[in-house]
This record gives C-alpha cells, structure tokens and sequence, in this order.
C-alpha cells in the first residue's frame, strides 16, 4: 500500500517568497513541489485575463497537482511512513484573486475548493520587500495587507492547520521547517493511535 501523500500548500498575496520557499521546502525535505500554474499561463496567453481564464489557471493549478501526486506515487517506497508535497498556491488563491478582481467567483472553482483536501497551509506575510516582475499587479504595500488577510480569514474559517510565515527569507524557511516538523511529529502521533 502506497504511503499517504502529506499536501502542504503555500499560499498569500503575490511577491511574499511562495515560490522561493516552496522549492527550499522541496530541496530541504527531499521531494517535489507543484508550481504556480497561473504564472505559466499567463506568460503563455498574457496578462488580460478574465473570468474564464480564472476557470483555466484553476484547471491547470488541479492538473499539475494530480500530475505531482501520480509522480510521488510512482516514486513511494514501501519503508517510507509518509511523502510530501508542497503547492505553491491553491485555489483559495485563484479564489480570492477573482472575488478581488471581478467581485465574483465561479462555482466551478468553489466546488473544487470544496472537493480538494489538504493537510498544512503556511500563509505568508507581506513583510518582505515586493519584487516588481512583468506579471505582479499590486506593489502597494495596503492593497498586499488587504489581501493577506482576505487569506488569514479563509484559513481562520476552515479546518486545516496552518501556520502563518513571516520574517526575511532566513526567517521564512526556519518557520516552514519548524511548522513542517510539527505537523509531520503530530501526524505520526496520530497515525500510530490508529493502528
């Protein structure tokens, strides 16, 4: 039987280190890590996006992962308790992001929110200094913490653990490692009670 695939999701305004703490994470616990297929896309199709195209980045965002879980599975070993993976955002994202924009999200993306299952969101903070790239949109500083906090009240208001991440980028990765290890000791806690 294939060990149990532990989903981390990295989530927060744009230009919060998601990407560049994703990978650490991957590289630091030995796997892999799904990117952000909203970035793909847009350099693909460019920046005027509309709502349809929200639909399309949430159908990439799902594929990559599934592409992702079939790889890790693939590679599971049977002496291994656990693998992880870590998501470099997820459709909580794409959510907020059309409700931000378009004042309005779709049901496909709702019922796929509803449908997905994680086990640790770390949300990052806008502490860090934003890094302009051709498709960021919001480097003021009031709009990012409005934002972040339109992602702290969806993970106040579900059940998954998260841990929020802040700090220079130092700071960032001892946080997440930190945040990683205590879900990985309490879940092998739980897995044992079951058995």
């Amino acid at each position: 039987m294939p060990e149990p695939i532990i989903k981390i999701v990295v989530i927060g305004p744009e230009s919060t280190g998601k990407s560049t703490l994703c990978e650490q994470l991957a590289n630091h616990f030995n796997t892999i890590w799904v990117k952000e297929y909203a970035r793909e896309y847009l350099i693909t199709n460019g920046t005027a996006y509309n709502l349809s195209d929200l639909d399309n980045i949430a159908a990439g965002q799902l594929a990559s992962e599934d592409l992702a879980v079939k790889k890790l599975d693939d590679l599971s070993k049977p002496d291994k308790q656990h693998s992880l993976l870590f998501i470099d955002t997820d459709l909580y994202v794409v959510k907020v992001w059309s409700e931000f924009v378009f004042n309005t999200c779709s049901t496909k993306i709702l019922n796929e929110i509803s449908n997905r299952k994680y086990d640790l969101y770390l949300l990052c903070e806008p502490d860090i200094p934003w890094v302009k790239d051709d498709l960021r949109e919001y480097p003021d500083l009031n709009i990012r913490s409005v934002l972040y906090h339109h992602y702290k009240d969806l993970l106040v208001n579900q059940k998954v653990g998260w841990e929020n991440i802040s700090g220079d980028y130092h700071q960032r990765l001892s946080k997440a490692i930190a945040a990683v290890n205590d879900y990985l000791s309490s879940f092998r806690i739980s897995a044992s009670s079951a058995m």
